[in-house]
């Protein structure tokens, strides 16, 4: 008989990791307290890193039909609006990587990952259910649902985000830091642009206290467009996806380049809408002990919550979930030390990719002489120094 994981989340890395532990032969139960599986409206950049990943469960066809595939990455200044260096992407990045880098909406990812969970006849979905709270006792982890249930397994993942209920017990580390950056976040077909705002890049705009990201998503369809501002978070912190207020945004925006301003004023215009997230982390995974303690492991935002400016939150959970398949399929260990052959695996380069994300939110916002030293870097080195490959050569 196989042994039952029981994942908290239904989320991207919830369901990466009933793959994962699917095609590691255990049986999957997944608890999601939405009443439907579904996903905001916002864009993921994937390196090669994490499309590998894909690919290894079989997900490049389905890849492949919702995927655009940016031929550059590139940073330009956010105040003249002229290129500070260019990183090539498509065919370099496959020779130098072994696979692409795509950008795909984030409702596209998670429907391909639970097409993938629910096609697994070991993988069992709940909706409208949370994980409040766990025990473990005699070999067993036990957890209580919200409709009051106890449901017995052999180990526990803790993949229900930011906020996780399972990392609060374990860990009980208080909630996650306020970082006073906000993003906000809207996504626009890409024909009803005028041209010049049209693009088949991921370009960076980097200004004092604020940074913009573009990309096309979905075969190249629509536009995800990223302003990342610093400035006092909502007073509502549990209700993370708030309406923005385009003034709010264009006051931040002032002095900024006449392209980026019109970009943005664009997006109401063609009955878009800009929200407003405020960025949470924490600060960066000290130990294994902060991933995995007895059956109970974290995976994904609920372990390593991280500064979107590597974009690598979706793939770290993605990778967590590749180590965790193969530490479940380590059958002759007991499930605890697999838990923290998991653990031991993926903690330090978690804390790297979150340590890295922090510097890179004060490259991209800085002032002064920073800011000067920043942009005569990228003009002289340009792709040498966007290139990442300790990143995108890991987990292979």
């Amino acid at each position: 008989m196989n042994k039952q994981v029981l994942i908290a989340g239904g989320g991207i890395g919830g369901l990466a990791a009933a793959i994962a532990a699917a095609r590691a032969d255990w049986d999957v139960r997944l608890f999601e307290r939405a009443t439907e599986f579904s996903e905001v409206g916002a864009g993921i950049q994937l390196g090669p890193n994490v499309v590998r990943r894909l690919q290894a469960w079989g997900l490049q066809r389905p890849l492949q039909q919702v995927v655009a595939s940016p031929s550059a990455l590139r940073a330009c200044s956010a105040v003249t609006g002229k290129e500070l260096g260019r990183l090539s992407l498509g065919r370099d990045m496959v020779q130098r990587y072994g696979a692409s880098y795509a950008t795909i909406h984030r409702a596209d990812l998670h429907e391909i990952l639970l097409q993938a969970a629910q096609n697994l006849p070991e993988v069992h979905l709940n909706l409208n259910q949370t994980v409040n709270s766990y025990t473990e006792q005699d070999g067993v982890v036990t957890i209580r649902t919200s409709a009051n249930k106890l449901i017995e397994g052999d180990a526990l993942i803790g993949a229900d985000g930011v906020r996780s209920a399972v990392r609060a017990q374990m860990l009980g580390d208080g909630p996650p830091r306020v970082t006073g950056h906000l993003a906000y976040r809207a996504m626009v077909h890409q024909a009803q642009l005028p041209k010049r705002l049209r693009t088949s890049e991921v370009t960076a705009w980097l200004g004092p206290n604020l940074h913009a990201i573009q990309y096309p998503v979905r075969r190249g369809e629509l536009q995800n467009l990223v302003v990342i501002v610093q400035g006092p978070p909502p007073v509502d912190l549990d209700h993370w996806d708030h309406s923005a207020n385009l003034p709010d945004l264009m006051q931040h925006l002032k002095g900024t380049c006449s392209y980026l301003q019109d970009l943005v004023q664009h997006v109401p215009d063609l009955g878009g809408e800009w929200r407003l997230w405020p960025v949470a982390d924490r600060v960066p995974v000290a130990s294994e002990a902060q991933m995995a303690q007895g059956m109970v492991a974290l995976l994904g935002d609920a372990a390593h919550p991280m500064r979107p400016y590597l974009a690598q939150g979706a793939g770290m959970a993605i990778e967590d979930a590749a180590e965790l398949q193969s530490a479940l399929s380590m059958h002759d260990l007991d499930v605890t030390l697999r838990l923290r052959r998991y653990a031991l695996n993926r903690w330090q380069r978690n804390a790297r990719v979150q340590e890295r994300s922090l510097r890179n939110g004060r490259i991209f916002h800085a002032t002064g002489l920073v800011r000067w030293g920043r942009d005569l870097s990228l003009r002289a080195l340009g792709g040498r120094i966007m290139d990442v490959p300790w990143l995108y050569e890991g987990a292979l």
